[in-house]
């Protein structure tokens, strides 16, 4: 009887540990990107996307979980003056690294490379918008560079895209860019996936 309670005992203790060391947690070597989250990508703007309040709900998440981990905090604007604050969801704090640029690769003509070597990161966790443009520009570059890329897949969104006369829906849009970065560039999970993991 002894035996067996010892036996089944032993076996949780397996299986806790199994569970515990399952569970990752995020050191100082990942930070937050978060890409052109502006104005002009919101209901009124210049440049209104599909559903960004939903993305940027997903984005302001993130965002506190790194937070309250005081974890490395990236925000990336396109340096333009009508419509380009950051938008109030992700509005940086003081103290957290802003980076302004004038590509679609927030690496080009920036000083965020550095800055990533600088603090010893090389892990990246990006959001943002553009999906199909420069989140995903930043997250091709970042891997070309040698960083660990995780995309928040409901952290960022797109727009209805038309070439010869022909226009492809957002929802397409999200999906065949999601879809070309999965794996080959970057683990893919949801926001609510993604502090389920790390918590």
């Amino acid at each position: 009887m002894k035996t067996g309670l010892l036996l089944m005992a032993g076996l949780s203790c397996l299986i806790m540990g199994s569970v515990r060391q399952d569970k990752e947690k995020l050191g100082s070597d990942t930070a937050l990107i978060i890409i052109d989250v502006q104005d002009f990508y919101f209901p009124g703007g210049s440049t209104e996307l599909v559903h960004p309040e939903e993305a940027a709900a997903a984005i302001k998440r993130v965002l506190n979980f790194f937070r309250q981990h005081q974890l490395p905090i990236i925000h990336v604007r396109h340096n333009v003056q009508r419509e380009g604050d950051i938008h109030h969801s992700a509005a940086p704090l003081p103290g957290e690294k802003i980076i302004s640029k004038d590509y679609a690769n927030c690496f080009r003509d920036t000083d965020l490379l550095v800055y990533l070597h600088e603090h010893g990161i090389t892990s990246l966790v990006l959001c943002g918008m553009q999906t199909h443009m420069c989140l995903e520009a930043g997250t091709r570059a970042a891997v070309d560079l040698g960083f660990s890329c995780i995309v928040i897949s409901d952290g960022c969104a797109t727009g209805d895209l038309t070439y010869d006369h022909r226009t492809v829906r957002a929802a397409d849009v999200q999906t065949a860019t999601l879809a070309s970065l999965n794996r080959t560039y970057a683990q893919l999970l949801t926001a609510n996936q993604f502090i389920d993991k790390y918590r």
